[in-house]
């Protein structure tokens, strides 16, 4: 197990506790974490990704995938309809077992499409940042053109 003292990156930032408290959480359950199903998260463009999922031996109706508070948990639970074909299995190597598997997603990345393709769960993600939180120049002006402004404008009032 590893501890990581962050204390250092709070004084500089400002905000980012939340991000310090998941790191945390993540280097303590590293060895801990699940290994199926096996998983590839790829990036398909500048704010897209797509996360592969192997989920061979399930079917549509087996997967669900549900989004809530920044979390994606993608879930396959086999469905039992009547008797399974299991007395002339000599070897089973394909898994069939249920499974949860947590993806923690940034800001503002947003669920787009799944699909199911031979035997690859496919989900495709986007990051829209708002308007608002983009990245704008703000002018900077003298103090003598603001006062000047405000002066004017008070002029304006007092004349009317």
């Amino acid at each position: 197990m590893r501890s990581s003292d962050f204390a250092p990156f709070y004084r500089s930032t400002i905000g980012f506790d939340q991000l310090f408290s998941m790191l945390d959480q993540v280097g303590g359950l590293e060895n801990e974490a699940p290994s199926y199903p096996p998983y590839n998260i790829e990036r398909s463009g500048e704010n897209a990704y797509r996360i592969s999922v192997a989920v061979a031996g399930f079917a549509k109706a087996d997967l669900s995938i549900d989004v809530k508070e920044n979390t994606l948990i993608i879930r396959g639970k086999k469905q039992t309809g009547g008797e399974e074909k299991t007395d002339n299995l000599l070897y089973q190597g394909i898994a069939g077992r249920n499974f949860e598997r947590k993806f923690q997603l940034a800001d503002h990345v947003q669920v787009k499409a799944a699909s199911l393709e031979n035997g690859l769960l496919h989900v495709d993600l986007v990051r829209e940042v708002p308007e608002a939180l983009k990245h704008r120049a703000i002018p900077i002006t003298t103090a003598a053109k603001v006062a000047g402004e405000v002066l004017d404008g008070t002029a304006a009032k007092i004349a009317a």
